[in-house]
């Protein structure tokens, strides 16, 4: 699953890591199975959460001595929301031409 739209005009790596987090939303991630998915490497994952965080769509929960990053509930698509799996070819124009 992906992000909604909105949140989608990001960095790269901040739009991989929304998205790896809205795939496991109920359990959320730890940092290492960030680093598992999105490729790129600890440093810069590191400075996209602290993006991500600063901006309100992620939200860090302890337990057990584990800390585990949840995407924030407005990244999250509704389940009758249609998936944004390419957009449409004028939402990819702009989008590739950043309007």
């Amino acid at each position: 699953m992906r992000a909604r739209r909105e949140f989608r005009k990001r960095k790269d790596i901040d739009v991989a890591i929304l998205d790896a987090l809205v795939d496991r939303a109920s359990e959320g991630m730890t940092v290492y199975e960030l680093r598992a998915v999105v490729d790129a490497d600890i440093d810069a994952i590191g400075e996209a959460l602290d993006r991500l965080k600063s901006d309100s769509l992620i939200t860090v929960e302890g337990e057990d001595d584990r800390v585990r990053i949840m995407p924030a509930e407005r990244v999250v698509p509704d389940p009758g929301e249609a998936p944004d799996d390419e957009g449409s070819l004028l939402d990819r124009i702009r989008d590739r031409l950043g309007f």
